[in-house]
């Protein structure tokens, strides 16, 4: 089926499988023209030619791996000069699911530089042409474990916890731009991050793992309805509520001039 509404384009990281490639046919089925990013050119192209036939967009593929720098900035360049781009889907990303006294220290640098690094460089360069066009979306891809580092691998568990955070710093600086930002945050999915981890998710009960279609579609759900954190799989949104609201009310005593009497040396 084809469709004439173009929503501007969206470039997507980690495109070539899994999440990525989830969101890459609902959001061609949606009306966006597609820039998919991903290592794995063969694939992307696959799933380029098939979604041009079945919705008629456009979707160009671009080869990158983005913990190498010249690729990062070659995708960069693309966010900063495509005045055709409205949606930015930070996908890209991999595990290191062992102990940390365990891990190989290239690997856990690997991951952060693709996890942390170029998420907040392309966000970075995506950013000034959205303001100045007064429009953009951001969808970040997190995980549950930012809110439960004692589940899988720390230093993983602390790349999420840097995108929630970022999301939601982002979101406060940008009130008033006209700019969405989203921050999603799916618990076990069956996607190949898990395999090339080392993780075996059959080993998971049945029930704690969500197919990578229910979960974009429930996080597309997410941003239509405005949200700025979305957790596909938490049944109720009043319990995210009352944790942030906790949070909140942290605010004021964080920072004091004096320290809490139970920290006062005692003579």
């Amino acid at each position: 089926m084809k469709h004439t509404q173009n929503k501007g384009t969206a470039l997507i990281t980690g495109a070539s499988s899994g999440i990525g490639a989830v969101y890459a046919d609902r959001l061609a089925k949606r009306g966006y023209d597609l820039i998919l990013v991903a290592r794995d050119d063969k694939r992307m192209q696959k799933i380029a030619d098939r979604l041009t036939t079945e919705t008629g967009r456009r979707v160009d593929i671009v080869k990158a791996d983005l913990t190498a720098k010249a690729d990062l900035l070659r995708v960069e360049e693309i966010l900063k000069t495509d005045k055709e781009i409205t949606l930015l889907i930070n996908n890209a990303g991999i595990a290191v699911a062992e102990k940390f006294s365990e891990a190989d220290m290239n690997k856990i640098e690997s991951m952060l530089n693709l996890n942390v690094t170029a998420l907040t460089r392309l966000t970075g360069a995506a950013i000034p042409g959205f303001i100045a066009r007064n429009q953009g979306t951001i969808i970040n891809i997190a995980s549950i474990v930012a809110l439960a580092p004692e589940l899988v691998g720390i230093v993983y568990s602390g790349s999420k916890a840097y995108v929630l955070a970022f999301t939601q710093g982002l979101h406060n600086e940008l009130i008033g731009k006209n700019i969405h930002v989203q921050a999603v945050l799916p618990g076990a999915t069956s996607t190949e991050i898990w395999e090339r981890a080392g993780v075996d998710l059959s080993h998971f009960p049945k029930e704690m793992v969500m197919s990578t279609e229910k979960m974009v579609d429930a996080a597309l759900v997410g941003l239509d309805n405005k949200e700025l954190i979305t957790i596909p799989s938490l049944p109720d949104q009043k319990d995210w509520e009352k944790f942030n609201a906790a949070r909140l009310a942290l605010g004021p005593n964080l920072s004091r001039s004096e320290p809490a009497a139970r920290y006062k040396l005692h003579s």
